[in-house]
């Protein structure tokens, strides 16, 4: 191996790399990285870009990308910007209706908050009675 680093196989991929051994074998499956030769009787060794390609996918993945659309960044590689700024703006809208939806519910959930203070009978709690009403939230 170059620059005397001991060969990188799969257990020291993965603690390089910060994710699990299982992690690696589910990018292996999904394609999005490659699973090395296995010589007769040793052990795969991984090339050491493969740590880069791990810590893309879990960056990409805190940004909220699937597996399935990290495939498709990485399919397109650096040279189709165009195309990965319209993913991109794709993922930032989906994230924004999101967000949205949680305001809402923060709002519904400090509303129903605010009525139980105020409503301090002992035989029921205002939260419940209308969690239990028909047409709360549009269902």
């Amino acid at each position: 191996m170059s620059n005397n680093k001991p060969p990188l196989t799969i257990g020291r991929l993965a603690k390089a790399a910060k994710v699990n051994i299982e992690t690696v074998r589910h990018y292996q499956r999904q394609n999005l990285i490659k699973e090395p030769h296995k010589p007769d009787g040793g052990f795969r060794h991984y090339p050491f870009e493969t740590i880069d390609r791990i810590r893309f996918i879990k960056r990409a993945q805190r940004l909220g990308f699937s597996l399935k659309e990290i495939e498709q960044l990485i399919s397109l590689g650096s040279q189709h910007c165009d195309d990965i700024q319209v993913l991109a703006k794709e993922k930032r809208d989906l994230i924004q209706k999101q967000i949205q939806g949680l305001l809402t519910i923060q709002s519904a959930l400090d509303d129903l908050i605010t009525s139980c203070k105020a409503d301090k009978k002992q035989d029921h709690c205002a939260l419940i009675d209308t969690l239990s009403q028909k047409g709360f939230l549009d269902d």
